[in-house]
């Protein structure tokens, strides 16, 4: 599918998406709360698609409700023998070590840039937790065979927190050992040490949202060991709470792209954002503060417009996903921005380094890349041009944003990468005033 964004000025008010690190990360812990789970404010992108059905094939019900979910669960349940988790990394990273709650052998597969991403993390640490385990010499589909047994154990979380993420919702769902369960053994605690882990807010958002479904919470000593200690006294039931309610987080990573195009071409006010959330894009406010945008934060919602904006210095490496939106927003700012945790992109849907710095030359904007820093020469003009989203939602979404302001008309080849993480982004656009057309209807985004 393509799109063309042409030069536009924007105006309005617009609500930010749900985030799929909520949702995915709810839908998880709804499968493990034995019990009635609701959801509102639930996503549909094509992740939050694949967590529902993941969770449908591993046992538990999903009805829908007008605009909310309500969820059925009895705990991980297989009723089949392969669940596919589509080209989501956060559900093939989360989902491995849940599967493995069973003793079921279940097939995982992935389609796209999903069967590229290295998968030996599982290779070494689920055999270590009583696992058997098959990978495609490190690669999907994986072969699971359960129960998985905590146990103590040292992680690298080097490449990315959604591995972590996975092991610390199955240790927190393990059965109660005074309630019949016996995955874990007969000791004062279990302990997961971790070295060199990156991205800690997506930690303190799986921790908090395991403490809302009543999971066994682990003390967090300085995100270097997680310690799950066996006291079930207080852990509260499904039952004894009367089912679990969760509201999904409005998203920062696709408001990120949202505030970047009312700091080029505003004003707008973005609705929907809480800056007291663990989610680490919201780090996207500190990056337009340092590039001087035109930002106010107010009860109602972010305020943005244009103002002379100027090269910034920014630590990207536990906000990875805003890498993207930054470079749209470097391209504005007068001057060099430097942009460190460049490293962290390789293993994205695409190497997001080389495919930021391949398609913004195309629209004329320079980008260096020296080892762990990503240098971005802006302020000199943003050309249209005819660009390729490489398959990878936000590459799609940080062309568009840079193209508003552009010297001419902007295509957008293989847009629809965008029904990943943020399936209504273009009609966003079009709501703030964008002209964006798309050269022919593709099923959800005939504009």
């Amino acid at each position: 599918m393509k799109v063309t964004v042409y030069p536009s000025q924007l105006g309005g008010t617009i609500q930010a998406p749900a985030s799929k690190s909520s949702m995915q990360r709810a839908c998880a812990a709804a499968l493990l709360n034995k019990g009635e789970t609701s959801i509102y404010n639930p996503g549909h992108s094509n992740d939050d698609k694949a967590a529902l059905d993941i969770i449908q094939k591993l046992g538990a019900t999903v009805e829908f409700r007008g605009d909310d979910l309500l969820i059925n669960s009895a705990g991980v349940n297989p009723d089949a023998n392969e669940i596919n988790c589509g080209e989501s990394g956060l559900g093939i990273r989360m989902f491995t070590p849940l599967v493995a709650l069973s003793e079921k052998k279940i097939i995982i597969s992935g389609t796209g840039s999903l069967l590229t991403r290295p998968m030996d993390f599982f290779d070494e640490i689920l055999p270590k937790l009583g696992v058997k385990v098959k990978t495609n010499e490190g690669k999907l589909p994986l072969t699971i065979q359960g129960p998985l047994k905590p146990a103590n154990i040292v992680v690298d979380g080097s490449l990315s927190s959604q591995f972590l993420t996975g092991l610390l919702m199955a240790y927190g769902a393990s059965p109660n050992p005074s309630k019949g369960g016996a995955l874990i053994p007969d000791i004062a605690s279990v302990t997961i040490k971790v070295k060199n882990l990156k991205s800690k807010p997506y930690i303190d958002l799986t921790l908090d949202v395991m403490k809302q479904f009543g999971l066994r919470v682990p003390e967090n000593r300085n995100y270097e060991e997680f310690i799950f200690h066996n006291d079930y006294s207080l852990i509260p039931t499904s039952v004894d709470r009367g089912g679990v309610h969760y509201t999904v987080e409005s998203d920062w990573s696709g408001g990120a792209f949202l505030l970047v195009a009312g700091a080029i071409a505003g004003p707008i006010t973005v609705r929907g954002l809480d800056l007291t959330s663990t989610q680490a894009d919201k780090a996207i406010v500190d990056a337009l503060i340092a590039a001087n945008a035109g930002i106010a934060i107010e009860a109602k919602g972010i305020k943005i417009h244009p103002s002379l904006m100027v090269g910034f210095n920014f630590d990207a490496t536990d906000c990875p996903d805003l890498f993207p939106p930054l470079v749209a927003l470097a391209a504005y700012c007068m001057g060099k921005t430097i942009i460190k945790g460049a490293s962290r992109l390789i293993h994205k849907e695409s190497n997001r380094a080389i495919t930021l710095q391949e398609e913004f030359k195309k629209m004329g904007v320079i980008i260096d890349l020296n080892d762990d820093e990503m240098i971005i020469h802006g302020g000199k003009g943003v050309n249209g041009a005819t660009v390729h989203s490489r398959h990878d939602h936000r590459i799609a979404m940080a062309c568009a944003v840079a193209a508003i302001k552009a010297d001419g008309e902007t295509i957008i080849e293989e847009a629809d990468a965008i029904k990943k993480s943020y399936p209504d982004f273009y009609f966003d656009l079009k709501k703030l005033g964008v002209k964006v057309d798309n050269s022919y209807a593709v099923l959800g985004l005939d504009l």
